[in-house]
């Protein structure tokens, strides 16, 4: 069962990454993107990687991606005209979509296993991971954050019609 779920939600982020290749509109783009990123965490999910599925969800699909929305709204680039037509399909595969969500969400409580004994072994753990990332990668760190300012004040001075 776990096999087939995890090649499901692969299929499901290949899928979604080469939709984020294939649209013409830049905001259908973002949303397959924030969908990919989703199955990524599903399948970390799946190997039993609980934080960095956590992590995957809050800082990529809802920081990163809510960055990226925002810049493609400021850029006000022009809106899809036969994108009513080409959405209409999602009507039909919503409700069992939801259905097999709900699916998942109960059979993934129903599976839970009580804690084992906490291991001495850090390895993994939010705190090995926050003390390697502010000390070993540091630079790494603050040179990501420090290109998505320059990314994020270019998009402004792109939007901006009064230069």
């Amino acid at each position: 069962m776990i096999q087939v779920l995890f090649f499901f939600f692969a299929a499901l982020a290949v899928g979604a990454a080469i939709n984020v290749l294939v649209q013409k509109h830049v905001l259908y783009c973002a949303l397959s993107l924030i969908f990919m990123l989703t199955a990524v965490s599903v399948l970390f999910i799946l190997l039993r990687a609980d934080f960095l599925a956590v992590i995957q969800v809050i800082v990529y699909a809802g920081a990163i991606m809510v960055l990226f929305t925002f810049v493609i709204m400021l850029l006000n680039l022009p809106a899809d005209e036969d994108g009513a037509d080409r959405l209409r399909w999602l009507k039909f595969i919503g409700i069992p979509l939801g259905l097999f969500l709900l699916f998942l969400i109960i059979s993934t409580l129903w599976n839970v296993e009580p804690p084992r004994a906490p291991s001495t072994q850090l390895v993994g753990s939010p705190q090995a991971i926050g003390t390697s990332l502010f000390s070993d990668y540091l630079l790494p760190f603050e040179l990501t954050s420090l290109l998505i300012l320059i990314a994020l004040i270019g998009a402004v001075v792109f939007a901006k019609k009064d230069l």
